[in-house]
């Protein structure tokens, strides 16, 4: 099922340029603008956002930490490793799953949905549009994706959770 979904998704890559331009910038690119958005919270409001903020980039660096964890222990190799794919972006041959920038936006996305839903909802599909750019430009397959969008809720909930108690 994972390699039909990702069949599905990366056959569209190299058959329109624009399609091309656009997967490669959600893959790689949006993320810079998210983190710059996210910064120029703090210059708009620090008295207002520097908390949201500081939690929301702590869900991201602990999701990432779990991430690297999970690769450490298992690894599952790229889809362009093992199969002919429609390769959009240069990448290393390192672990797949689960996929880090996933874990990383969708932990951040989680955190601002918690302070702020409409701020929530603009990350959330963000983030969606970065890890379907990643699928649709060969890098990594649905279910890395899958695993990383649990992996970011997940250290989101902990981060939260751990502020409420020791705010307490």
């Amino acid at each position: 099922m994972d390699a039909f979904i990702f069949g599905k998704i990366n056959n569209f890559a190299l058959e329109n340029h624009w399609f091309d331009t656009l997967g490669i910038f959600f893959a790689e690119y949006l993320t810079y603008i998210l983190v710059f958005f996210l910064l120029s919270f703090l210059i708009w409001n620090f008295k207002k956002y520097w908390l949201m903020v500081t939690l929301a980039f702590t869900s991201g660096a602990l999701a990432r930490g779990f991430t690297e964890l999970i690769r450490f222990l298992w690894t599952r190799p790229r889809p362009f490793v093992e199969n002919h794919v429609s390769l959009l972006v240069n990448h290393l041959n390192s672990a797949a799953f689960p996929s880090g920038h996933a874990a990383f936006f969708f932990g951040i996305s989680a955190v601002l949905y918690f302070y702020n839903k409409k701020i929530g909802i603009l990350f959330f599909v963000a983030s969606f549009l970065i890890s379907l750019g990643r699928v649709f430009c060969g890098i990594h397959w649905p279910l890395d994706i899958l695993g990383g969008f649990l992996v970011g809720i997940l250290s989101a909930i902990i981060v939260t959770k751990t502020f409420e108690r020791l705010k307490k």
